[in-house]
């Protein structure tokens, strides 16, 4: 997986995960997000900003086509990835699910994967994670 360059977290943010009661923060500005398609079985990945207003998705990837993913009309095949660079919008939160049939989300950065349940340091299960800007603590 290709890991976004990680940044120590300018002007004090950082990543805040939340799940099931337990929130992490990571000291980091950039990230990229690594998940398994629940159908399809194909890899997406996509780098994220962390800033002050907020999540912004910088760039995404899929290495193929199926049920409910097609990549779209700007995308461009590299390197066997549709790639393409959606609107760079602030989200003030991005919401993940988990899937028994997708595995768990990836979480990259500085080279190196863990999946969330590795982040929190407990199996998450079915439980939804928020992620958000937040101030270090």
């Amino acid at each position: 997986m290709a890991a976004a360059s990680a940044q120590r977290g300018g002007g004090g943010l950082s990543l805040c995960l939340a799940s099931a009661g337990v929130v992490k923060a990571l000291s980091i500005a950039a990230f990229t997000l690594a998940w398994t398609h629940s159908i399809e079985k194909t890899a997406w990945q996509e780098d994220w900003q962390v800033a002050p207003a907020g999540l912004t998705l910088q760039r995404a990837r899929i290495k193929g086509t199926g049920a409910g993913m097609e990549p779209p009309p700007e995308a461009r095949l590299i390197g066997g990835w549709f790639q393409w660079s959606p609107q760079p919008t602030p989200r003030p939160e991005v919401v993940l699910g988990n899937s028994d049939a997708a595995g768990e989300w990836h979480l990259c950065h500085a080279g190196r994967c863990q999946t969330l349940s590795e982040i929190f340091g407990h199996p998450i299960g079915a439980n939804v994670t928020t992620m958000r800007a937040c101030e270090n603590p």
